[in-house]
């Protein structure tokens, strides 16, 4: 018993550093979805097009990192609607994406 909760702890603890390396990735994805879902809702096609190009030429093209991105967007588009936002300036948005761009190349820098 105590041979396997050992090996259960040891497996755990080899797990928890590459997902604390995650996070910092997972949030700079979430950041970006966010604003695309702002962006989509808002019909600001620029900065979807400039978000989504940064994911793709930044992350690496990992289904994980998809989906988070994906899902970002989803809610936060949904949310924008359910809520009746109202849209932010493009320069405003622009000011935003050119922030999470930076802290997604920071995030998939050291990878």
């Amino acid at each position: 018993m105590k041979f396997s909760v050992l090996t259960l702890a040891l497996a755990l603890s080899l797990n928890i550093a590459p997902a604390v390396a995650a996070d910092e990735g997972s949030a700079a994805l979430i950041a970006m979805g966010e604003i695309n879902g702002i962006a989509l809702a808002c019909q600001q096609m620029a900065i979807v097009s400039r978000a989504r190009n940064a994911v793709a030429t930044t992350a690496p093209k990992t289904r994980a990192n998809g989906e988070i991105f994906e899902e970002a967007t989803n809610s936060n588009f949904l949310a924008f609607g359910k809520d009746k936002k109202t849209c932010p300036d493009a320069a405003a948005l622009a000011q935003r994406l050119n922030e999470a761009e930076q802290r997604l190349s920071s995030a998939f820098a050291q990878k």
